[in-house]
């Protein structure tokens, strides 16, 4: 099997699970909106969070054993993550873990806002505010090696605003948002003040796979779908990488850097052509040669996808990969970097690009 030649490392998605010690950043006046931990009696393995009386984030709690053995089997011992770099409790655990899986930078993903969180504006500010204060202590101590994606309280776009600033200064790579928030898609003028400040500080938008409407989820869920995220979350995901492109967000806020982030990558082919259809439908001129590029859009690939497919149709400059650490679901492959180094159908120059170039482009490394 080819092997690409010894280049930096860049995880484009990892994970931080939320635990108690998330919300000790709260500030004074915000601890009435500290959420409760709630771990099932009859599953210690899982947990969630009760935020104003309701139940409301997934916590992704410890894996069972049975996961792990599953997880190191895979490859080797160094698969199995300790809770305490799980959760960040010791930051330099995840460091020396980085260093066995062979990982220079991680970029962190939150895991609770996965799915609506709260509707009271005042303990959005709040929370996001606890986990992004949070967080930018942990790129602190680790010296620039951990860097973030901030958490926006979408219910109150001027504090939102006021948090992008914070997290440019501490270490963030991008502001989160979910592909469907309070009820609309993000080409919605709503979030265009988060665009322009995100712009102005050369800040992507990352969008994770996560779903910011409860009635969609509900509408999306599918009883036959054990896993539970492929329609409400994965697919929104992929829907708003085409809404994003054949709207006018593009051309008002033209150096700003999209990242769509655990949907896979075999949609892209497809997409591409999409969007060159409506360039042609619409009179818009010869479509971009490179779709991707030309929208400034990048996309996290998985070892399971035909990645010489997608990089036929989407191009090398915009497909980057991760490793989903910290999570357990069908995403997850904390070998990912490995066996992706490892596969023979893929250049080494496309290895390079896909593993450092490309998301150090994204994330303004």
């Amino acid at each position: 099997m080819a092997t690409v030649a010894k280049t930096k490392v860049i995880d484009s998605d990892a994970h931080v699970i939320e635990s108690e010690h998330t919300w000790d950043y709260l500030l004074p006046h915000e601890e009435r909106f500290r959420p409760t931990l709630f771990i099932n009696p009859d599953n210690p393995n899982q947990g969630h969070w009760v935020i104003g009386g309701k139940v409301r984030g997934h916590r992704n709690a410890t894996p069972t054993q049975e996961q792990l053995r599953r997880l190191s089997a895979q490859v080797g011992r160094e698969l199995v993550s300790t809770q305490d770099s799980r959760e960040l409790s010791d930051v330099s655990q995840r460091l020396q873990h980085m260093d066995e899986l062979g990982i220079d930078i991680q970029v962190l993903h939150n895991t609770m806002w996965i799915e609506p969180v709260t509707d009271v504006p005042e303990a959005d500010v709040a929370l996001c505010g606890s986990w992004n204060r949070w967080m930018a202590d942990v790129w602190q101590q680790a010296g620039g090696r951990l860097r973030w994606c901030a958490v926006m309280p979408t219910l109150d776009i001027e504090a939102a605003v006021d948090q992008i600033r914070y997290a440019k200064e501490h270490g963030a790579a991008a502001i989160a948002l979910r592909p469907l928030e309070l009820g609309k898609t993000l080409v919605d003028p709503y979030f265009y003040p988060l665009y322009a400040e995100a712009e102005r500080l050369g800040l992507a938008v990352a969008i994770h796979i996560s779903n910011g409407s409860s009635a969609m989820i509900q509408t999306l869920r599918s009883p036959y779908d054990r896993t539970g995220g492929f329609t409400p979350f994965r697919i929104p995901t992929v829907m708003e990488c085409g809404v994003i492109m054949v709207s006018e967000v593009p051309e008002r806020f033209p150096t700003l850097r999209w990242g769509f982030v655990e949907a896979s990558s075999n949609w892209v082919p497809w997409i591409v052509r999409e969007v060159r259809q409506r360039f042609i439908a619409r009179n818009l001129g010869a479509p971009p040669e490179n779709v991707l590029k030309h929208f400034n859009v990048y996309v996290t690939c998985e070892i399971s996808d035909d990645i010489p497919f997608v990089l036929k149709h989407g191009g090398e400059d915009n497909i980057l990969i991760g490793t989903d650490y910290g999570h357990t679901d069908v995403s997850s492959a904390m070998n990912a970097i490995q066996v992706f180094q490892e596969m023979d159908d893929v250049s080494d120059e496309a290895k390079a690009k896909i593993l450092y170039d490309n998301p150090r482009a994204l994330y303004g490394l």
